[in-house]
């Protein structure tokens, strides 16, 4: 069967990708595994640092089975400075589910891939036509603005995805969200360079009355676009992360523990406890910390 033809826009945008697409690694691969590990650590991570890190994991752990087989207390040590520790341990468990009830094959299915630990919406979808080549659009931060502002409107989580599957141009799920990607990720930022962007001319935003600088962006607010993150300095989040880079090289007595921002050490720990990072072994001053959950 003949594709649709593809409309102006779809045309244009497709066009500038040829161009412009970035060069990442994960992009010359279908493995669904291969797929899936990158999509979580590009959840809070920047492109640049996930490469050598994406290697790193792929290289070590080239499949669910052989993920789900190593210790947790190896990939949160391995996970270290990638922040958000909580992904690792949800892409353990999900590699877990896949042996368990996929043969160790990640499912080609949107359901499916939904019930995974950790698997949103997005990552779904970004397996499906990453891996699969399926005809799923994607709405990520990126995506989100782009397709707010071309609207000219605030969107629901259900409308940015009913707007990206209509946009979406069938059998090229591919290029198509990759290229949508990059769009927003270089181009229709959150200070948007709007006279690179090759759609410009159908942007609701840039031609109507709420042009940049003239109005409120309709992106601000809209389904799926981050909002700024709180400082990061003296944050909780920081005083986890120097908890979880001590005991990157083994267990470490609580007493001798210190963490940055004026928290007690004793919260922190209690914190990473109860998200089944850490485990305390022993009472008073010989408590010992250790990653991973507890193995009782």
């Amino acid at each position: 069967m003949a594709r649709p033809r593809l409309t102006d826009d779809q045309r244009a945008l497709l066009a500038w990708g040829r161009l412009h697409l970035r060069d990442l690694p994960w992009r010359d691969t279908r493995d669904p595994w291969h797929v899936l590990v990158a999509e979580v650590m590009l959840q809070q991570t920047q492109a640049d640092r996930v490469v050598p890190r994406w290697t790193e994991f792929c290289g070590r752990w080239p499949t669910p089975a052989s993920f789900a087989a190593a210790p947790v207390a190896d990939v949160l040590a391995a996970w270290q400075g990638m922040g958000y520790p909580r992904r690792a341990l949800n892409l353990h468990r999900a590699a877990a589910q896949v042996v368990e009830r996929h043969g160790g094959q990640l499912p080609a299915d949107l359901d499916a891939l939904l019930a995974l630990p950790g698997v949103g919406p997005y990552t779904a979808r970004a397996v499906l036509a990453f891996a699969f080549e399926a005809d799923a659009a994607v709405v990520d931060t990126n995506v989100g603005r782009v397709l707010a502002r071309r609207a000219g409107e605030r969107l629901t989580p259900s409308g940015a995805q009913r707007a990206a599957d209509e946009w979406l141009p069938n059998g090229r799920a591919w290029v198509w969200n990759q290229t949508v990607l990059d769009l927003g990720a270089t181009v229709c930022r959150p200070v948007p360079d709007c006279e690179r962007c090759p759609v410009a001319e159908g942007c609701a935003w840039r031609g109507g009355s709420a042009h940049p600088g003239n109005g409120e962006d309709p992106a601000a607010g809209s389904a799926g676009v981050s909002r700024r993150q709180s400082k990061f300095d003296g944050s909780l989040r920081q005083a986890r992360g120097a908890v979880m880079a001590a005991l990157a090289d083994g267990p470490v007595r609580v007493a001798t523990l210190q963490v940055p921002g004026g928290y007690d050490v004793a919260p922190v720990v209690a914190s990473l406890e109860s998200d089944g990072l850490v485990h305390t072994t022993g009472r008073g001053r010989s408590q010992t910390l250790q990653l991973g959950p507890s193995p009782v």
